[in-house]
């Protein structure tokens, strides 16, 4: 084991050991994580290239879609690459800095994940329960205010990670049995006290995910009461269509994400081997592919604007290409 000098117990590099017990099955596994990525990035540049070619999905709601895509995107790759070099080739060594700048992408962007949910949550609650001010309330200027306030409480949020984790004291080695830099699975290699790791981590996901889903709870509150109080079935139909896809979003994203969360304070893989630690791995990495990988496709059957906009998009397509070869 390296270290930074002859005296710190900060190591050089770590090593990420993939997932502990399946190291025969890295390579099998690795093919629906890279067939899942590539759906995620193809789906999500698809659905934003969409947007911004077509005039008709220039609205706040498609504007949130486009923001949710872009963070898909960054979510994901600042962890598939290397996820796929470690189960391809076994390059299983992570530089400390590049560890700690990975815990700091992953947080933030799952961070932005939650917060664009909940301002999507709002979208739709301003859009049924306002809706003859629903373009004067959600101007463009607001949007970028609200995506802009939601990176930044992610980055102030998270930026302390970076510092709990590189005080604590390497003793025990430098092997961590994960596929990327998560916050609890580094602090839990550490031979130090991680309790003030996991309280802080305990607040940050109380701060972001705690908040997100009580504005998420509020909304669909509201909206299913002013949903309740339209006169006719069809009106209340056609409402609460425009939910379903953001429903299914949410479910997709948090599901996992608890699943991540609560498994790491009942010490999965430490003291309390509850769960087997290439179960938690496996689900942290659906965590944040699930999303990326579902949301364009939950979009793209659920939204009509979007799948009229694909059909024209596809013809206007093949009339250019009909043209040039006349």
């Amino acid at each position: 084991m390296s270290f930074i000098n002859g005296t710190s117990l900060t190591p050089a590099s770590f090593i990420l050991n993939g997932i502990p017990g399946l190291e025969e099955v890295h390579l099998w596994i690795s093919f629906p994580l890279c067939t899942m990525y590539s759906i995620a990035i193809t789906g999500n540049f698809g659905l934003m290239y969409l947007i911004y070619s077509e005039e008709a999905l220039h609205r706040p709601m498609y504007i949130f879609l486009a923001l949710l895509s872009f963070t898909d995107v960054l979510m994901c790759t600042s962890t598939l690459p290397n996820t796929l070099c470690i189960l391809w080739f076994s390059l299983k060594e992570i530089d400390f800095k590049a560890c700690l700048a990975q815990m700091f992408f992953v947080h933030t962007f799952t961070g932005m994940e939650s917060g664009v949910l909940m301002l999507m949550a709002l979208d739709r609650y301003v859009a049924i329960c306002y809706p003859l001010r629903y373009t004067t309330i959600l101007t463009n200027e607001v949007i970028a205010k609200a995506g802009l306030l939601t990176f930044l409480r992610g980055v102030v949020l998270v930026i302390p990670f970076t510092f709990l984790t590189r005080r604590l004291p390497y003793c025990r080695g430098n092997v961590i049995p994960h596929t990327y830099c998560d916050h609890m699975s580094v602090a839990k290699i550490s031979c130090g006290n991680v309790r003030i790791n996991a309280i802080y981590g305990l607040m940050v996901a109380l701060l972001i995910g705690g908040f997100d889903i009580l504005c998420i709870t509020i909304s669909y509150t509201m909206i299913l009461r002013a949903v309740v109080s339209l006169s006719s079935a069809d009106a209340q139909q056609k409402a609460f269509s425009t939910c379903t896809a953001h429903i299914c979003a949410i479910v997709i994203t948090y599901v996992p994400a608890f699943f991540t969360f609560f498994t790491h304070r009942l010490g999965c893989g430490g003291g309390g081997h509850t769960i087997p630690p290439h179960i938690h791995i496996i689900m942290a990495n659906l965590y944040l592919l699930m999303p990326p990988t579902m949301n364009p496709i939950v979009y793209g059957v659920k939204t009509k604007q979007i799948q009229k906009s694909v059909i024209r998009f596809l013809l206007k397509g093949k009339k250019k290409i009909l043209i040039k070869f006349k």
